[in-house]
């Protein structure tokens, strides 16, 4: 029963991962509007480009895993 739970949480295609990426993307542009109202200025655009960066970084790495267990599964590695 676990396992069929747990591979709800596994990431198996590249259309899934986009998914991800892009709910990740519409919470960070969400609080980095936030931090954009609370500390006005140069800080405020700091936090949110921070809070853009982190998605680039987290979808670039889940992509890069993906392509890696394909090919993991094809035998190529």
């Amino acid at each position: 029963m676990f396992k069929k739970i747990g591979r709800l949480f596994v990431i198996k295609t590249r259309f899934e991962a986009f998914l991800i990426i892009y709910a990740l993307a519409l919470g960070a542009v969400e609080r980095g509007s936030i931090y954009l109202t609370r500390f006005p200025g140069f800080g405020g655009k700091l936090l949110f480009l921070a809070c853009t960066g982190a998605v680039f970084m987290a979808g670039g790495k889940m992509l890069d895993c993906l392509k890696f267990e394909q090919a993991l599964a094809r035998n190529e590695v």
